[in-house]
């Protein structure tokens, strides 16, 4: 599939995805109004604030020129700056959003083309799309978080800390949001797919694609099992040199390293422990299964398509957990919905970090098996 067939598709997604991120974002104030806590419930209220907030366009309270705040600078008029840190926050919701339409149209277009949504294809082109939307939110986080803390006006205290807190927040709304973005983008990209002639498939032998699977699950596993550990996952969070503006920088080590948390089954029952790594388990076989599969389904074999592919193969197997966890652990007659699914999308920054990596050891452990052979990609 060439590029100009891929750019439509991959656009109106990245649009739409945009225009999903801001409605939800600007319905903060329908949530604050004096009826919605009775209608919907506080706790839910409180919930979906939560959620939205990262995707708020209007500046927060402290922000308010009516607002009494503190810890800002006065300026040479006599005030106290304000206008400026809010300048500061609507800058940086523009660039947060305008990162959301680069990075799923970049990604969208590599995927929409190796992975075209044609017959046998189209399910995995639609989960790959929903993944990746997920991934985008929290690249467009991280782009725009360093003007977000500073409109705070304490932007040089703890940089890394409040870097990985603001990654950290919004990921429950574009992994939502990201499924109708990927709908939309797949069926535009059948009708875009509709007159192009047969598309090429990659032959690769089954003995080749499981080993490259076998290698890209293995840093997935490094991660999930031994990263994760507690005493090891301690240890990142409380690396810290001394002095400096980026000191301190175990919570953003922990954002991007680690999948998961977990320690041995001392302390409960075994059962339960057993249900809680059920969910590892299942992300590794996820993993394991969709990296086997990826090198026939792509139209050609490149690093770029297979890094890309490892990311959302990595966050589809990490959904898959939180989900398996929130039915089978966490869910309850005392927990409403919203509740349950707090979790979903922890880790999306470490299953970009560990997916890349992923995706670049199978595509060179399939390269490797190959070697000598016919060219897979033809």
């Amino acid at each position: 599939m060439t590029y100009r067939r891929a750019a439509i598709p991959a656009l109106i997604g990245g649009l739409l995805l945009t225009a999903l991120l801001w409605w939800a974002g600007s319905s903060t104030d329908a949530l604050q109004l004096p009826g919605s806590g009775g209608t919907l419930g506080t706790g839910t209220v409180a919930e979906l604030q939560r959620w939205v907030a990262p995707w708020a366009y209007d500046p927060p309270v402290f922000l308010d020129s009516g607002a009494q705040a503190s810890g800002y600078v006065p300026d040479a008029s006599g005030g106290d700056g304000r206008d400026h840190y809010s300048g500061l926050y609507t800058t940086g919701l523009q660039i947060r959003y305008g990162a959301v339409l680069v990075a799923f149209v970049l990604g969208a277009l590599l995927l929409v083309r190796r992975l075209p949504p044609v017959r046998g294809r189209t399910t995995a082109a639609f989960l790959a799309l929903w993944a990746w939307g997920a991934v985008t939110g929290t690249l467009a986080l991280a782009v725009s978080a360093p003007w977000t803390i500073a409109s705070a006006g304490h932007g040089s205290y703890r940089l890394l800390p409040q870097l990985a807190s603001v990654i950290a927040g919004g990921r429950q709304l574009p992994v939502g949001v990201s499924l109708v973005a990927a709908g939309a983008t797949v069926l535009v990209a059948r009708i875009a797919t509709g007159g192009a002639g047969p598309l090429p498939r990659t032959d690769v032998p089954v003995r080749a694609a499981r080993l490259a699977a076998t290698a890209g699950t293995a840093v997935i596993a490094l991660s999930v099992v031994v990263l994760s550990y507690q005493r090891v996952a301690a240890a990142l969070q409380e690396f810290s040199p001394d002095g400096g503006l980026l000191s301190e920088p175990g919570d953003l080590l922990r954002q991007w390293l680690l999948l998961g948390a977990w320690d041995g089954p001392a302390g409960g029952p075994l059962g339960d422990w057993l249900l809680y790594r059920a969910s590892d388990v299942l992300l590794l076989a996820v993993v394991w299964w969709a990296l086997s599969r990826l090198p026939g389904l792509l139209t050609r074999v490149t690093l770029p398509a297979m890094a890309v592919g490892a990311v959302c193969v990595t966050v589809l197997g990490l959904l898959a957990g939180q989900l398996l966890r929130i039915a089978v652990v966490q869910a309850g007659p005392q927990e409403g919905l919203l509740h349950s699914t707090a979790g979903i999308g922890n880790g999306i920054p470490a299953a970009l970090t560990c997916g890349l990596v992923a995706g670049a050891v199978a595509t060179t452990v399939l390269r490797l098996s190959l070697r000598g052979a016919p060219d897979p990609a033809a």
